[in-house]
């Protein structure tokens, strides 16, 4: 296929997968769930930090979150006591485990009380064509407080050469204005052209073969390359891309 013809194919692909059908099988359902801005973003995010193995295991054990919070997220993260941390103690998902939820909330009222909140923090350290510098600082200022080493694992970082796939598809979510009804959008300090494809095995394994990423490691090179060429096709809203390497890579078995 040449530039043209792979464009039309990615787009097509896209008009299939970007539909509220998308939502059934896929985490973002979670944010969905809530109409309060802040309720939506702190869903969002703890539902993405657990996004990865099974999918149908990530959804329970997300709405599995939720109800440990009393489906009200904010008010938890803003007025839990020592009692409501100590019943998130048996809740695990692979290996983020109920001390990490703990440590979680506690990170998530620092960025509240302290940073003005999740966009406010992911919007101060953009750059012209990058939020990877944003997941960095923000990483930092959410383990300023006291919290076990071991959770530190739980997000990425892109300076450390991660793809942080992760953290990556939440900002997807927050970020992006989807006339279809699966991204959220509600975010409206950062534009979408800075957002950069969540890269995992099915989406990499696609763009690879449709040449538009040569590295063989799911790495931050690699989203750097993968996004460079997204760009290229669509510089406002590259992401876009990723319902066509996912769907084609998870649905089609491309």
């Amino acid at each position: 296929m040449n530039q043209t013809e792979l464009k039309d194919f990615l787009d097509e692909k896209v008009i299939q997968y970007n539909n509220q059908d998308f939502i059934e099988s896929d985490p973002v359902q979670i944010p969905h769930l809530f109409s309060q801005k802040e309720d939506i973003e702190i869903a969002g995010f703890l539902s993405a930090t657990i996004a990865w193995g099974n999918r149908k295991m990530i959804i329970k054990n997300s709405h599995q979150m939720m109800e440990l919070m009393g489906n009200t997220p904010y008010d938890f993260i803003m007025n839990h006591n020592d009692e409501d941390i100590a019943r998130l103690e048996n809740f695990v998902h692979r290996t983020f485990n109920g001390k990490d939820f703990g440590s979680f909330i506690k990170g998530l009222q620092h960025i509240y009380k302290n940073h003005g909140g999740l966009e406010a923090i992911f919007s101060k350290n953009q750059e012209k064509d990058s939020l990877q510098k944003s997941i960095h600082e923000f990483k930092k200022a959410f383990f300023e407080i006291d919290h076990l080493q071991r959770t530190q694992k739980h997000i990425s970082d892109p300076l450390n050469n991660s793809a942080a796939k992760r953290i990556n598809m939440y900002l997807r979510w927050m970020v992006r204005q989807d006339t279809k009804g699966v991204d959220l959008g509600i975010w409206k300090n950062i534009s979408p052209a800075k957002l950069s494809c969540p890269l995992d095995v099915h989406s990499g394994n696609v763009a690879r073969k449709l040449e538009l990423l040569s590295r063989k490691q799911n790495d931050g090179k690699a989203l750097a390359e993968l996004d460079l060429n997204l760009r290229k096709m669509d510089p406002l809203d590259p992401v876009k891309y990723d319902f066509a390497l996912f769907g084609l890579g998870v649905f089609e078995g491309f």
